[in-house]
This record gives C-alpha cells, structure tokens and sequence, in this order.
C-alpha cells in the first residue's frame, strides 16, 4: 500500500493525537508519518516501561500475602532485590525512551527546515500580515517542544491501559469493573477538555502573535519612536495588546485548571475507593490484603497516562494547531517544480510585454500594458514622478514581484523558467533600502557564496569604486558590518550594495536609487560603474532623479500613474519631457484678456 493511501484510524481519540493526520503529499504529513514509522520503536521501549511497572504492584502483592504471613527475611530480601532490579531496568528505558523522542522531534525539525525557510522567504513577498510572517517558525518550535516532552509518552501508554484494567479483572471482577468505569469517565473528561479549551487556546495564540509582531515592530522602529516622542502612545498600544494577550491565556488556564481539577478529583475519589471495595472483599474473605494495597497501586497506574495527556494538554493543543498551520503555509509557499532543463545565461536581450503589476495581496494593478525591449548593452533611465509605479516596475523585472498580467522575457524566456537561485547569478539588484547583512564586507559583496573566489570579490568591489574606501575599513574586506550595515555609513551602504549587484557580472542590473546617498566621488564611480557594465553587454535599469546617474544612459522610459508614456533615446525623451514641461508652465500665462490661451500639450505618447 502506498504513503498516500494509508489512512489512520479516525476514531473520537484518535482524533487527539496530533500524528494520526492523514499522510498526504507536504513537507509536514511526510515529517509526522516518518515520526510516526520512528514512535514504532519507541513504542516497544514504551511497553517494557509498562510491564515493568508491574512490578511494584507484585512486590506489595507479595509483601503482604508471603511475606507478613510467613515472617520470612529471606523472602523479603529477595523480593526487594528483584524489585529494585525492576526498578532501575525501568528508569534506564525511560530515559532512553526520552532521548529518543528528543531526537525524532529534532530530525522532525531538520526535515521541514528548507520548507520553513522557503516560506520566511515567500510570505513577505506574498503581501502576509505582519503576525503571519514569524508564526511557521513559531509553530515549527512549539510542534517539536511537544514531541520531544512527555506528551508522546501519554499516546504511547495508554495502549497498555487494558493490560492493567485485565490484572485488576483477575484480583475481582468488582475491582475491574470500578476501574473501567472509572476510567472511561476520565477519558470522557479529557475529551470536553478538548473540546472545550479549543477556542480558548486557539484565542491564546493568536493574541500572543499580534503581540510578538507589536513588540518587533517597536524594536526595529526604536530609534523613530524615542525621536518623535511616541513612547508613551505605543506604550499605550503595548498594554491593550498585552491585556488582551493576558485576558485570552486567563481564559484557556481556567478552562484547563477546572477541567483537569475535576479529572484529579475523579482519579482521587477512583484511587480511594478502590481501597473501600478492597477492604471490605478482604472483610468478606473475597480477597486479601495484599490485593487491596496492590489494586490501588495498579488503578494508579493505569491512569497516569490520561494524567499525563491532561497535564500537557495545552502544549498539544498548540501542536495541533501549529501542525495545521504548518501544513496550510508548506503548500501555498512550496517551491516550483525544478524545470526540466537549465536555460544558459542570457546575452541577447529584455523584453517586458504587456506588463501589469499589483502589489502582493491587492487586486488593483500599479502597472499596466508597460512594453519595451532592450539590447545587451543598453541604459535604460526609468523615470516618473513619485507613485508612477518606477520601483515596482523594477521588482518584477527582477523577479520579486510576480505579474499580474502580461510577461518579462530573458533571449525569449520568461523569468518563471529559471529556478530562483539560477535567475538570481544573472541578475544584479539595488533597492531604495539597500539591506546588507550581518557579515563581512566580503560576504556581503558575494551573497554569501562560500565557492565565491578572491578575484571575483575584488572585480566587484573595483566596478563599484569602492576598493579603496573597503580598504579603509578597520578590517578591510573581513571588517563585519553589523545587522542592516550599521557600522557603515549611508554612502559605504550604498556602494557596498552597488558591489554586490555587480558581483558575478550579471546580464540584467537593476538600480533604484543608487545615488540618494552619495557625494560627488560615489556619483562619479556609479557613472563609472554603468559604462564598464554597459560595455561588458549587460543590460542596466537606473531610476533616479539626479542628472549625473543619467548620463551613462542610452535609453528612457518615462512613467505616468502606471503607464508608459514615453519609450526612445535618451536625448529624444528628455527633449519631449522638457517641451511637455515647457508647454505646462506657460499655459497659466496664456489666459491674459484679450489674448487667445495657447492648447495645452497633452503627455508624450510612446515613442
């Protein structure tokens, strides 16, 4: 029988068991059923435990019908000596049994790490909620922190539960039947407690999510909030996120604290009247001390583990929803399938056809029905007004973006047809904000390629113009920048991130704002920087609002609430883009009296 078909069973219980969900084709299903085929194991150390915690019944059993009796040392010592090898033959399996599950939820975890990080990479660029973007890590932790405690070592005691429940039949059937009874009610209460503390846990959660986005969101925004003296209102914000985080987990403790109060008291009053039945079947002559004290003992033991899934019956609940979670965002986020062959570099050309673009998670297009088409070795200055889409025009010709419509080709292939990582060696990037990492100024300068070679780096750095000023670093190359560059200036910052867009010589160069935060020297390098790009045929896309970044530029694509309104040479557009200005600063002159108002120049069509 194949994975896929194998079905668990889907009884009322069962239905608890975080593991029991049904094997289907994701990351996740295929980590449990793999846990799952591991428990099988575990399961055999989980019935020697069990059977072994017989003995402590058997020794009481003995003590008091042998041993008192016959007054005999001897006995007593030899039964104390096997029950104490019982007893540390017990403990050396449990702790194996522990290690064990700490070590299935670990290689759990490693299993679904690609699929995890995919979806951190994916979720941001999918226009997720805040609260969302951290929650797959989150329940990656909770889901193993569950596996690895003793919630796992309840589902595998309770199988031995009839075992018990078989001795207790053979002391008297009345000590039986007060045990069975006594545990299906035990069992009933832990399935309302499922029942009930959902909604509660699932609140919990989701209150304890808006907080730890809250709390991040001050964190990064620190220094903002001190120097526009918005502590005490986000200060204010904090305590309603935090009252109503508090309130929720208020309201699941209670829901739990009740319900496995009212357990405990049901396993109390189960315990001692074990007792009651004991004694008066030993007053009757139906029974002996020995299986009065061994009954109770044993009705204990067949209990603990439905003691044991009601203690941790928050942490399964978290599993559970964390399972289903993790499942849900696995699938949306899943990596596309590896194409069939691995296209070569591109050389030729760019082509956007059509183009439409729609922030992640909006319907409504930024872009829309944007052509045009560049040669290797073409400069493409990107122009427009602020909101005339320029910087979401250049996420999707590199890929961030998807299209909502239309399609941007590399020598006639569309972008989708490269693997990410294969896309990525041919295509040189540099946001607005620049986004360094925690590292050297080498591995920031080479994306972190551990094959990247010395001479590579170097070429890199010498493009960008930024050699000299890495030299002067503390530690040259090897200096660490700190998270986001911090120990950079905004112009080292800059031309770092201007280095590793050029890094690799890729065919297509993307630049938004190169400039905005660099003097007369970083301005000359980045001109500097285009030509040698431009001379060695790849493609270079500049948006900027500075003339200098402009003049290394052949071509001109001009912008205007989403649509392209002009497409030629650079000295043609700019040419029409002056006379539209022109045209528009002396239409107010025009309506003097008597004077006939000049028309006013409609925008530049498209060249």
């Amino acid at each position: 029988m194949s994975i896929a078909e194998s079905r668990p069973p889907t009884s009322s219980f069962a239905s608890l068991n975080p593991f029991a969900a049904t094997v289907a084709d994701d990351p996740v299903s295929r980590g449990l059923h793999e846990s799952a085929r591991k428990m099988i194991g575990i399961a055999l150390f989980s019935g020697v435990i069990n059977l072994l915690m017989l003995s402590g019944s058997l020794y009481m059993l003995q003590v008091y019908d042998r041993v008192i009796p016959s007054r005999n040392i001897a006995t007593l010592l030899g039964l104390s000596l096997m029950v104490l090898f019982a007893y540390l033959i017990q403990g050396y399996f449990d702790a194996l049994r522990a290690r064990m599950l700490c070590r299935v939820a670990t290689l759990f975890d490693v299993g679904l790490q690609d699929s995890i990080h995919t979806a951190l990479v994916t979720l941001p660029l999918r226009g997720a909620k805040p609260m969302l973007m951290q929650q797959p890590l989150r329940d990656l932790d909770q889901v193993r922190a569950f596996m690895s405690g003793m919630g796992p070592t309840a589902f595998l005691d309770m199988p031995w539960i009839p075992i018990f429940l078989i001795a207790l039949f053979l002391f008297h059937p009345a000590i039986g039947t007060t045990a069975l009874l006594g545990t299906a009610a035990i069992v009933l209460m832990t399935l309302l407690t499922e029942r009930l503390s959902r909604g509660a846990a699932r609140a919990a959660m989701d209150s304890s999510a808006q907080r730890q986005v809250l709390a991040d969101t001050t964190q990064r925004n620190a220094e903002v909030i001190r120097a526009l003296g918005m502590a005490d209102r986000f200060g204010a914000l904090w305590a309603r996120v935090n009252e109503r985080y508090l309130r929720e987990n208020i309201r699941a403790a209670d829901v739990s604290a009740n319900l496995g109060s009212g357990a405990k008291v049901l396993r109390y009053v189960l315990q001692s009247g074990m007792l009651g039945i004991g004694a008066y079947l030993v007053v009757s002559d139906k029974a002996s001390g020995g299986v009065m004290i061994a009954s109770s003992i044993m009705t204990g033991r067949a209990l603990a583990p439905v003691e044991v899934a009601l203690g941790s019956w928050k942490q399964l609940v978290a599993a559970r929803q964390g399972i289903a979670r993790l499942r849900d965002i696995c699938k949306t986020t899943a990596k596309p399938a590896a194409p069939p062959v691995m296209l070569p570099r591109p050389h030729r050309d760019l082509s956007v056809q059509e183009l439409a673009v729609a922030a992640p998670g909006t319907e409504r297009p930024i872009l829309q029905n944007v052509s045009f088409t560049l040669k290797a070795g073409m400069g493409l200055a990107l122009l427009g007004a602020s909101a005339s889409g320029k910087t979401s025009l250049s996420k999707a010709l590199v890929g961030i973006w998807p299209a909502q419509h239309g399609m941007v080709r590399l020598d006639g292939a569309a972008i989708d047809q490269w693997r990410n990582e294969d896309l990525g060696r041919h295509i040189g990037y540099l946001p607005q904000d620049v986004a360094l990492f925690d590292g050297t100024v080498a591995e920031n300068i080479c994306r972190f390629d551990g094959d990247a070679s010395s001479e590579s780096i170097l070429r890199a750095a010498q493009i960008a113009g930024v050699h000299d000023t890495i030299l002067r670093l503390p530690e040259g190359y090897s200096t660490r920048i700190g998270q986001g560059g911090m120990s950079l200036s905004a112009g080292q910052r800059q031309r770092v991130g201007l280095a590793r867009a050029v890094f690799g010589d890729p065919f297509l160069v993307v630049l938004d704002e190169p400039n905005a935060n660099l003097d007369a020297e970083g301005e000359n390098a980045l001109g500097r920087a285009i030509r040698i790009l431009r001379h060695n045929k790849s493609i270079v896309i500049v948006i900027s609002h500075r003339p200098n970044a402009l003049a290394a530029l052949d071509m001109a694509l001009v912008l205007y609430e989403g649509r392209a309104i002009a497409f030629g040479s650079s000295q043609e557009v700019f040419a029409r883009v002056r006379r539209s200005a022109s045209a528009a600063t002396a239409a107010p002159h025009a309506a003097v009296p008597g004077r006939k108002a000049p028309r006013r120049a409609a925008p530049a069509e498209p060249a």
